[in-house]
């Protein structure tokens, strides 16, 4: 078990020298989320409206937490497909480690940065107006749900390197489509002001329970709804993560131990 602990360590430390030794990455994935801040919460924000009334801007910025949480999904996806396309894996596997040390390593190094990015991203949602309502207690406890998030998608994210393996291929499919998701989803809109359709499918979409869930935490406005789903945002906040893992961790391993047949 120590030997488990340290190799996965070890790989921690390597994949986080490669985040500040490519500090452009992380500044790549911070504008985007920064951007639709700007533009959907001054250009647009004075002419769109939330659910039971409230500031636009802090309607929204949850949503760009949970956003920032995806498209971390990129960078894992392209480091191990990276590590892949160039023989690392193969070098690691053939040296006398623990074998879950490659995916514990960078699943951990990938809880570190959206660490980062979170603390990032609280500070600017201050700078432009936003704030927590409920108490340190409930938005610590709103982090540790993104957080969740974060890992499930760090999973997914590995078994899809693990399956295509091309990271000019993972880059192809991965943000078209994830902006799909984050687009049909409460990030941006309240599901009740959406088509009957396209809002049950926003109501149901994982990012909108964590999204629902933070809202309330934080205490910003777009809460509402009667449906389900709204109404039990907390329990999905943490069952889709969890059912996101309990998916993708087993066939990213299994995946994994095939690599060498």
């Amino acid at each position: 078990m120590t030997t488990v602990i340290a190799d996965g360590w070890t790989m921690t430390r390597r994949n986080m020298t490669h985040v500040v030794r490519a500090p452009e990455e992380l500044i790549l994935y911070f504008s985007l989320p920064i951007m639709f801040v700007l533009v959907f919460g001054y250009v647009f924000g004075s002419g769109m409206q939330v659910a039971g009334g409230g500031s636009y801007r802090e309607f929204l910025l949850p949503g760009v937490f949970v956003m920032t949480m995806l498209y971390g999904l990129g960078a894992t996806a392209t480091g191990v497909a990276l590590d892949l396309s160039r023989g690392v894996v193969d070098r690691f596997r053939s040296m006398p480690m623990a074998r879950s040390a490659l995916m514990t390593g960078r699943s951990a190094a990938d809880l570190l940065r959206a660490l980062l990015e979170m603390s990032t991203l609280l500070v600017c949602g201050l700078l432009v107006g936003w704030q927590w309502r409920q108490g340190v207690g409930k938005a610590v406890l709103a982090v540790g749900l993104l957080l969740l998030l974060r890992i499930a998608i760090t999973w997914v994210g590995i078994y899809l390197a693990l399956l295509v393996r091309n990271p000019e291929t993972v880059g192809v499919i991965v943000f078209p489509a994830a902006f799909p998701l984050s687009a049909i989803s409460n990030v941006f809109v309240s599901p009740e002001l959406m088509p009957p359709a396209i809002g049950t499918i926003s109501e149901w979409n994982p990012l909108s329970a964590t999204v629902a869930a933070i809202r309330e935490l934080f205490g910003n406005p777009g809460l509402g709804g009667d449906s389900w789903p709204a109404e039990h945002a907390m329990l999905l906040a943490v069952l889709w993560p969890v059912l996101l893992i309990a998916t993708f961790a087993p066939l990213a391993v299994r995946r994994y131990q095939r690599l060498s047949r």
